[in-house]
């Protein structure tokens, strides 16, 4: 048979087709680029050598230039933010998802003009592949940033703004919810919380699901003392709601370093705990284990959020489109509520 289809010799589209992955990673796999599992990288060099394959030079200038870079970019208000536990954990979880790839993490705080505009350049020269966004305060200036680089881009947490395609979430309204049923069918009416930053989507959704779970109840919102995500923002929002409300018999405080600060305030008015407040925390940090006493708090898969969101931002860059999903919470029992 003389057809031109069996005397032209095959095309990329073709391999891709037979190892059934996009075009990109094809032809990744075919200019040794980065970040390809090795399964699809299999796939595609048998493909390869059943369609006899052979790439030429202008099929080569197809391929994407790779750095093997990918950026973690972090609102926060200065180097300390790195010392939060919760970033060490998203770190550890990132780290564990490009263990096995090619590709190298770059840490970005990009909290002030100089910081951000450094952060810009760096990802309009293509100096990275793909970026995570992480810690997003109200209008941040970091998803403009991100999407003016025109690179793949994961969110870990949800902005403010509107919902973006790519992003991993904690069930931040559902945990702060089961908390506070945790404290009503442990008796108690008058609980007040500590809540995140109001121009945080997750300072917003945690009290969310506190005012829920009390009007589900019949009582309505107690009080609330906004906070700052620090032990010492803990502690002053603790003595504030003493002063203002001092009848009150538990507390919530949206994440494990607010309501560190808060048991040594209650420890120094006199209050005993649980005895007489009850407290409880979220995220489930390590600082929960080495309070006294030891935090009953809401456990969140925080190494799971830079692990997944990490992975979802490899699969973008192999040419998928990944789905964004929220991880579940759950309550962790110990000796404080």
């Amino acid at each position: 048979m003389s057809s031109t289809a069996s005397s032209r010799p095959p095309t990329l589209d073709e391999v891709a087709a037979r190892a059934k992955v996009s075009r990109t990673v094809a032809s990744r796999v075919i200019n040794n680029g980065p970040h390809v599992s090795r399964a699809k990288r299999d796939a595609v060099q048998k493909a390869i050598r059943e369609l006899g394959f052979t790439p030429n030079r202008a099929a080569r200038t197809l391929a994407t230039r790779q750095t093997g870079v990918v950026v973690l970019a972090v609102s926060g208000d200065g180097p300390g933010v790195f010392a939060d536990p919760f970033f060490g954990q998203i770190i550890v979880g990132a780290c564990t998802a490009l263990e096995k790839t090619d590709l190298h993490l770059v840490l970005s705080l990009a909290t002030t003009g100089h910081g951000q505009q450094r952060l810009e350049t760096f990802l309009q020269t293509r100096g990275a592949d793909g970026v995570m966004l992480v810690a997003l305060r109200g209008d941040d200036p970091l998803i403009d940033i991100a999407t003016r680089s025109g690179l793949p881009t994961v969110f870990i947490g949800l902005p403010m703004r509107e919902t973006p395609p790519f992003y991993v979430e904690v069930d931040n309204a559902g945990g702060a919810r089961a908390a506070t049923e945790h404290l009503l069918r442990g008796g108690r009416r008058r609980i007040a919380m500590i809540t995140g930053p109001d121009d945080t989507a997750v300072g917003r959704e945690r009290r969310r699901g506190y005012a829920e779970a009390l009007t589900l109840a019949g009582l309505g919102p107690y009080a609330t003392e906004p906070g700052d995500f620090m032990e010492a923002g803990g502690a002053a929002a603790m003595r504030a709601l003493l002063s203002s409300h001092p009848d009150l018999d538990a507390v919530i405080a949206a994440n494990d370093n607010m309501a560190a600060g808060a048991l040594r305030v209650l420890r120094d008015a006199g209050r005993s705990v649980p005895g007489d407040v009850a407290v409880m925390g979220f995220d489930d940090l390590p600082i929960a284990m080495h309070t006294d006493p030891k935090l009953t708090t809401v456990r969140q898969p925080v190494q799971a959020l830079g692990r997944e969101a990490t992975r979802m931002l490899i699969e973008l860059l192999d040419g998928e489109r990944p789905e964004p999903f929220i991880l579940p919470t759950n309550v962790v029992v110990r000796d404080s509520a």
